[in-house]
């Protein structure tokens, strides 16, 4: 290698700057390639000339003869300040001149323009001393020196750096800085950090884009269902077996198959034309990868497309080279000229040579001037591939990357267009190789993407699988719970006991034919599910399902046939549906469901929509829970007579609405988590004939109107976590009342009428301040539960043995320091319905415990 400067670097290490790696070569156009090659031969050329110089380049310089011969020198040689001994004649023209000078003159004198050799000035000198005899004692006879040596040496060095033009002498390293800076200007984005990074990441990714064999085969599958449209094209076409379609349009492939054709394939502007096909299944791994794949581009181009730095980063460097060029050309093109062979070099230094001009020869001129005009001749074809780069770069908007032509060739005819640096990326693949970017298009289609979700669900969840998953629900029902999938496994409709399907969180759920072989199946859970249904698999639900779960984040998440399943008797809306939003319900489609018995929706209702009133006449149970949003408008309750069960719960309401009082079929009535103050209201009820469960718990009810008595038939009042401080009489009055909740007030005492409520079978009084049980509650014989935990009892009558019935006894929370044994009367308590502490139980005598632990020992026995 050519060493030219004292680091000792390497050709190869400056050529270095020129080098990318490898995988980066896929975003080299041809243009790029050959300026890197110019660059490398640039280079050569810089280091070659340096080397060159730095070895060999040297000025050598002789003094010109003047004209006239000056008469006036000196008599005497030694005496004579204007003699240079140290001259001496270096050719044969010289010599004879200084002996021609010798024999001429009659006096001894030397003229100093003359230069005199070494032999020369002895014979001078011995001529002189003999011619005056007075001078012997001044002979030449002291000790030689190399001074003449030396003056040639120091002019020749005075004359290289005055009379060589400047840019003789530093044409190599001028050459050597310009073409490093081309190299570097050259591949400078993929140097930046802020670019090299977005480079390495699409370079990595079209990598492995290129080389899945998901491409492979999705492209395979493309030109499969070409073929079955052009099997006049086909060669061995009758060996490929058909894929059975789920799809209500016949003759088209399912996407849902595992099996996928494995082609040989090829682009053109035609359709692709089949080779030898072979059917394999997708691996497992591949399928994985191939997924991950899909994840990495979207992410990809959501970050690259976002801006254009890449491009910019690429067209200022072509800038740059091409300004770069001009310049050089321009200054390079003067000095072409100014490198000769011979210069007149006047030093001005006469005082210590004698002599005023020399004539100087440049041994590397000839040289340099070859090694220039090749240069040159080098940076205009580098300068016009520039101009051509521009010209590609300003053609065409390289900011915008269309699919279309792949679009055409293939299935995938949802490739989106792509812009920004992600477009400008794939234009540069372009310039390398056309497929690149073709196979990488498959990565951008959400129909491949979904075609290999489906081949990999199915893969994974095979029918063992999915009846390991399958459970009995609280309704002894069996059920299947699929969450956050890619899709709706084909395994999933070979279950066909199956009576509830849940589906949960699953965006692209298909709802095939093969659904009809669910002859069991009557409920559907779809949550942030907006599934899409065959035709055939429409019929069949609309037909068979009588219980269908909607939770969605916006309306439109709302599958359309969900209103047209006239055979549906439950209908459950949960999702955001807001005033503004409420005609995008799709009530209007309501009319379609003639079998429905109960709606539920929970959202963020305002009012009641109008449009329910069409389903009014088979309506028997509406619930309404509210996010908190404050419920105004009711008015359209008042047309929904056959509704039994009515539900408005957490709906800020203040009062009772009055529309409520014109459901005349009304039974159970449920106005939970309010902020219901006062029910004055109470007395209107008694229009209500049939009202039977009346709850008003969670709301902030102060006292109760003696006007319930009026509710005759009200058999359950829930009234806890309210602000009651006692209980009217008139409660007792209820006869049929048998179920009263007043948990969680401030009630300080419990009215002695409680005897009055015979048919009481459950008492909740958790959480009062009630520290006294009046004997009159133990007459209350029908009691099963009586809750009394977290008051201020100190003590428990033994008559609580009168309440053979009970089942259930909470009493933790109180202040009793021991429990009665009449507890062992309750023949139906035990134990596990005992609420105590464990300190209390123990205070019981040993036969009472046998009798409360008596089920334990039952039910082993049982079991042997």
């Amino acid at each position: 290698m050519f060493c030219f400067v004292s680091g000792m670097f390497t050709l190869a290490e400056v050529a270095s700057l020129n080098d990318i790696q490898p995988t980066y070569r896929i975003l080299k156009p041809w243009w790029d390639v050959f300026m890197d090659y110019l660059a490398v031969v640039m280079l050569m050329v810089a280091i070659f000339a340096g080397t060159m110089q730095l070895t060999k380049d040297q000025v050598v310089c002789l003094p010109v003869l003047q004209s006239a011969v000056n008469s006036k020198a000196q008599p005497s040689i030694p005496g004579n300040a204007d003699v240079t001994p140290g001259f001496e004649a270096t050719t044969d023209q010289d010599k004879e001149m200084a002996m021609r000078t010798v024999s001429v003159e009659s006096a001894p004198t030397i003229t100093p323009d003359i230069p005199l050799s070494r032999t020369t000035y002895s014979q001078l000198q011995s001529t002189v001393s003999n011619q005056e005899p007075k001078n012997e004692k001044q002979d030449s006879s002291g000790r030689k020196t190399n001074l003449d040596y030396q003056q040639y040496v120091f002019i020749n060095q005075m004359c290289y750096h005055l009379a060589l033009p400047w840019y003789s002498k530093y044409f190599p390293y001028l050459a050597l800085i310009h073409t490093i800076i081309l190299m570097v200007s050259s591949n400078f984005w993929f140097k930046y950090p802020k670019t090299c990074s977005k480079i390495e990441h699409f370079v990595s990714i079209l990598g492995k884009c290129f080389e899945s064999p998901w491409t492979t085969k999705a492209l395979s599958e493309t030109a499969c269902e070409d073929s079955e449209e052009n099997k006049q094209r086909l060669t061995g076409a009758q060996s490929l077996p058909k894929h059975v379609s789920t799809s209500s349009d016949e003759g088209s492939p399912s996407a849902s198959t595992p099996m996928i054709t494995k082609t040989g394939f090829k682009f053109s502007a035609e359709k692709p034309v089949i080779e030898v096909p072979s059917m394999t299944i997708l691996d497992k791994k591949d399928g994985e990868q191939a997924k991950a794949l899909f994840e990495k581009v979207r992410k990809f181009r959501a970050h690259v497309e976002d801006s254009d730095l890449i491009y910019k980063l690429y067209v200022v460097q072509t800038v740059i080279k091409t300004v770069k060029f001009i310049f050089i050309l321009c200054y390079t093109a003067n000095f072409v000229n100014e490198i000769s062979f011979e210069h007149n070099c006047k030093p001005k230094v006469e005082h210590l040579i004698g002599y005023k001009e020399f004539e100087c020869t440049h041994n590397m001129a000839y040289m340099l001037k070859k090694l220039l005009i090749s240069y040159i001749s080098l940076i205009c074809v580098y300068g016009f591939v520039c101009l051509y780069t521009l010209f590609w770069l300003f053609r065409i908007p390289l900011k915008e990357y269309s699919f279309e032509k792949v679009r055409e060739e293939s299935s995938f005819s949802d490739i989106p267009d792509v812009k920004n640096d992600f477009a400008f990326l794939l234009h540069m693949v372009d310039q390398y190789d056309q497929l690149y970017s073709k196979r990488f298009g498959v990565f951008l289609s959400e129909v491949s993407e979904n075609k290999l979700r489906e081949i990999s669900l199915n893969h994974e969840w095979t029918f063992e699988k999915l009846r390991q998953h399958v459970s009995r629900n609280a309704q002894d029902k069996q059920e299947l719970h699929l969450f956050m999938l890619s899709g709706v496994p084909d395994a999933v409709f070979d279950l066909t006991d199956l009576d509830v399907l849940k589906l949960e969180l699953i965006p692209e759920a298909k709802i095939p034919a093969k659904i009809s072989q669910m002859t069991n199946l009557q409920e559907l859970h779809l949550c942030h599910c907006p599934a899409k249904v065959e035709q055939t698999a429409f019929s069949f639900l609309r037909d068979n399902l009588r219980c269908l779960h909607v939770k969605f984040t916006d309306v439109a998440e709302i599958p359309a046939w969900v209103y047209l399943l006239k055979n549906l008797r439950e209908l459950y809306l949960i999702g955001n549906l807001n005033s503004e939003n409420n005609k995008m319900i799709g009530l209007e489609s309501l009319r379609e469901l003639r079998h429905l018995k109960i709606l539920h929706v929970k959202s963020n209702l305002t009012k009641v929509p109008t449009n329910i009133t069409d389903v009014a006449p088979h309506l028997t149970k509406l619930i309404i829970h509210n996010d908190g949003t404050k419920l105004v408008v009711l008015n359209s309750l008042k047309k929904m007579m056959n509704v039994a069960e009515l539900e408005l719960q957490n709906c800020e309401l203040e009062r009772i609405p009055h529309a409520i009082f014109s459901l005349s079929n009304l039974q159970d009535l449920d106005l939970k988590s309010n902020s219901i103050r006062t029910i004055e209201e109470v007395i209107s009820f008694q229009h209500l004939k049939r009202l039977t469960c009346l709850k008003l718990w969670h709301n902030k009810i102060v006292n109760i109107p003696s006007s319930i008595t009026h509710v005759k038939n009200l058999e359950s009042l829930y009234l806890s976590n309210n602000k009651l401080e006692s209980l009217p009489v008139a409660v007792f009055s209820l006869q049929k009342l048998r179920c009263l909740d007043v948990s969680y007030n401030s009630i300080a005492a419990i009215p002695v009428e409680i005897g009055l409520l015979q048919n009481l079978q459950h008492l909740h009084i958790t959480g009062n301040k009630v520290d006294i049980l009046p004997k009159q509650l133990f007459k209350c014989v029908k009691l099963r539960t009586l809750s009394l935990g977290q008051n201020c009892i100190t003590s428990i009558p033994d008559k609580i043995g009168q309440l053979v019935q009970l089942t259930h006894l909470e009493l933790k929370g109180n202040c009793l320091d021991r429990l009665p044994a009449m507890l062992g009367q309750c023949r139906l308590l035990r134990k596990s319905g005992l609420v105590v502490e464990d300190h209390l139980f123990d205070t019981l005598p040993s036969e009472v415990k046998e009798i409360l632990n008596q089920d334990t020992s039952i039910t082993f026995a049982n079991g042997i």
